[in-house]
């Protein structure tokens, strides 16, 4: 993606370029053990058009630079490496298994005079080592989601079966990959929770009951609202890469008009029957359709030792979606699908009615928004609570952002500093554009602030920080 600097206007014409894909690789060193087999080693590598002889080339060096860096370190073999023009990172999600992800470093192209060639200079601090290390590993929790572990597959069908799932399934994920969008939340990978009251909770939680007594073959639910989550009986770690293949992926694909609380017209009652609004996102489009498919997407979640297979139905009414998860054992039909459609339709789109109300009785009782003098960014580590009012937008593909990119590479770099500390912190920098970042680190829960008073001193803003922490979190953050 091509970005043009603010320096345009002046006249003098600068592109900048933002960090871009240069390949992605899967390899493991025992599977071509001997001089004229290295080729066997690669399992997966993008671009699929290299030359075969660079292909091997690059592998080797990689293998190479983790063998060197494991003589100073043998338990912690190397994450990422640094050059001028690019930066690789290295992960091995499994024994022997490595995925190795280049990224071209940003860079701005100067012209020049004369019709000489134009000066191109590689920005290479401005790449974050902790963010594109947490996206390579999203991209192997993602493929396990949906294809189980690499050693899975190799019991399954050697060789020759992982390396057809990894062709399939990263064909298509790397074009997903926005690496320009990347910023502190995918270090975070956290879930946005909705905000409910305890009577609203409790009649999804008894929504959530009642259907699991009725269809037993249910074995796992999320209920989820906007976008955010208000139940879920997945493990955390299995919800959070489900959460984020929701909320970038398939929810973004079946997007929809907002409609209204009970009071809409659009929500016709007939006596003793509601015509309801679920549809499901996964499995059939449409249950009259003689041809229609009872399919559904397979996971795999964590279970003791191992994983599951379960099938993922996802099933939607208005702005509620609920994910029922089904052992994959078990074959679907027509009459389940009709069944559920019958039981949970009517009653999500009273539950979407009832939560869509609820909340805006709440924004009324607590005002209009005012545009704050400040925008945070909150993740708690113990639940994955992540809270931002800088981002307007987060998906794969788009993140809409409040504030200057410059100011979110501060964010990140106050990030690493807290990750190389346990003990509680808090980080003041005062930016060059009158702007002040302040980063709290407290009993595994982080806070970042940016405000925007020009003339403010360090006491001024400090009291400003306390203040935010009074009001929206409910002094989460014991400050003397």
């Amino acid at each position: 993606m091509l970005m043009i600097s603010p320096r345009m206007a002046t006249g003098v014409q600068d592109k900048q370029y933002t960090p871009s894909l240069l390949s992605f690789f899967i390899y493991n060193p025992k599977f071509g053990p001997r001089e004229g087999e290295e080729e066997k080693k690669i399992l997966f590598y993008h671009p699929s058009e290299v030359e075969k002889n660079e292909k091997i080339r690059n592998v080797g060096l990689c293998e190479a630079i983790v063998q060197f860096t494991r003589t100073f370190c043998p338990s912690k073999p190397a994450k990422s490496l640094h050059t001028q023009k690019n930066r690789q990172f290295f992960y091995e999600p499994e024994e022997h298994f490595w995925i190795v992800m280049v990224v071209r470093n940003p860079m701005v192209e100067k012209p020049n005079r004369e019709g000489k060639p134009p000066t191109v200079e590689y920005q290479e601090e401005e790449i974050l080592d902790t963010v594109y290390g947490a996206v390579l590993q999203q991209c192997y929790s993602m493929y396990k989601l949906f294809n189980g572990t690499f050693g899975r597959a190799m019991e399954a069908g050697g060789v020759e079966l992982l390396t057809q799932k990894l062709e399939k399934f990263f064909y298509r994920y790397l074009q997903t990959l926005h690496l320009h969008s990347c910023d502190l939340l995918d270090v975070f990978g956290g879930i946005s929770f909705f905000p409910l009251d305890k009577m609203t909770y409790l009649k999804i939680q008894s929504f959530v009951n009642r259907v699991e007594e009725s269809l037993r073959l249910i074995k796992y639910t999320a209920f989820l609202y906007n976008d955010q989550l208000i139940w879920s009986g997945l493990e955390q770690e299995d919800m959070r890469i489900l959460y984020k293949y929701l909320t970038t992926s398939l929810f973004p694909r079946h997007s929809e008009p907002e409609l209204a609380g009970r009071d809409s017209p659009l929500r016709p009652e007939v006596a003793g029957n509601l015509l309801h609004y679920g549809r499901f996102l996964t499995g059939p489009t449409n249950l009259k359709d003689p041809d229609a498919k009872f399919r559904f997407p397979r996971i795999f979640v964590s279970a003791g030792d191992g994983c599951e297979e379960l099938h993922l139905i996802v099933y939607k009414a208005m702005s509620a979606a609920v994910c029922f998860m089904i052992s994959a054992s078990v074959e679907l039909n027509r009459e389940f699908c009709e069944q559920l459609d019958g039981l949970v339709g009517p009653q999500l789109t009273l539950l979407a009615s009832d939560i869509c109300e609820q909340y805006n009785i709440n924004r009324r009782i607590s005002g209009p928004d005012k545009e704050p003098q400040f925008k945070f960014i909150y993740f708690n580590h113990m639940n994955l609570a992540e809270k931002s009012t800088i981002h307007m937008r987060k998906t794969a593909s788009v993140s809409l952002t409040s504030v200057h990119p410059d100011l979110m590479k501060i964010l990140g770099d106050i990030n690493c500093d807290f990750a190389r500390v346990d003990e509680d912190e808090e980080i003041i920098v005062k930016a060059m554009t009158d702007y002040w970042v302040v980063g709290k680190k407290s009993d595994q829960r982080e806070l970042y602030v940016i405000l925007n008073q020009k003339n403010a001193n360090l006491i001024e803003v400090n009291e400003e920080v306390k203040r935010l922490c009074a009001t929206q979190f409910n002094n989460i953050f014991f400050l003397d």
